[in-house]
């Protein structure tokens, strides 16, 4: 019988150095496995944005765990439901999307544990358990779980330590892109008045000694976000990763290959 494994990403998020992630969004449990062996540190599969199924994303968790990169499943909504199946499937840190109240806090902490610290439906054999596998799974395995909340407008910062403060609420995710769309500056996270929010975002987290993440499109920008205070970082997506480096290519081939071609000739 297996023992209750570390809970790596709150570890992680809690000390040095600053974790680095980026999103899996093409779809393929082969690119969420060579991002963890390009050394990631963490992986978030993004179920909001994203068409995956539950299917899919068990095959990005076992593509995951034998990489050493840590997994983070971010869902669609804060349900009940889909954060159970999550969890049943072996997710060990998950992302809530767009919490913006301490209620919301407490119905995604509630849907994470087990009683009596919460209201997940129990079931002992599931990939979450080992297959039956981890003795004393269901009186351990709420240690094992982090629950990540995402704050993603101006109101849901401005109640940043009241939600912060909800018990089982394990780290802070600002959503820089929503966050702009809120603020009247859609796609802007480069804007002054959003960055101002999320540097004091940064800034009241650490105060009150809890972890905080947030995603930036370049390393500049994230190289920013820490030096501001945040704790765990993420990096564009895997998608974005590529489209940006074939852009760069073919923008150098296509100039090559026009400066090559011969003027033309008196015939």
């Amino acid at each position: 019988m297996s023992q209750a494994p570390e809970n790596r990403f709150l570890k992680a998020i809690s000390a040095a150095p600053v974790p680095l992630g980026t999103w899996v969004m093409s779809g393929t449990s082969s690119t969420a496995e060579a991002l963890g062996y390009a050394g990631f540190d963490w992986l978030v599969v993004d179920m909001e944005h994203v068409p995956y199924e539950f299917r899919d994303t068990l095959q990005m968790l076992q593509a995951i765990t034998g990489t050493g990169a840590m997994p983070v499943v971010r869902l669609a909504g804060n349900d009940p439901v889909m954060i159970k199946r999550a969890l049943d499937m072996g997710a060990p840190s998950l992302m809530i999307p767009f919490v913006q109240t301490v209620e919301d806090a407490q119905r995604a902490v509630s849907a994470c544990r087990y009683p009596p610290q919460g209201e997940r439906g129990y079931a002992a054999m599931h990939r979450g358990s080992r297959y039956g596998t981890w003795a004393g799974y269901g009186e351990q395995v709420n240690a094992t779980v982090t629950c990540i909340v995402q704050l993603e407008t101006p109101e849901a910062i401005g109640r940043l330590e009241e939600i912060a403060a909800v018990p089982g609420v394990d780290a802070l995710f600002v959503g820089p892109g929503d966050l702009s769309a809120a603020l009247g500056k859609i796609g802007n996270i480069a804007d002054a008045e959003v960055q101002a929010l999320i540097a004091d975002a940064a800034h009241r987290a650490r105060a009150i000694g809890k972890p905080i993440g947030i995603v930036g499109p370049n390393p500049q920008m994230v190289s920013q976000f820490v030096e501001m205070g945040y704790t765990f970082v993420a990096i564009a997506s895997d998608l974005g990763m590529m489209m940006r480096q074939a852009n760069a290519f073919l923008a150098e081939l296509k100039g090559a290959t026009r400066a090559a071609v011969p003027q033309a000739g008196p015939y």
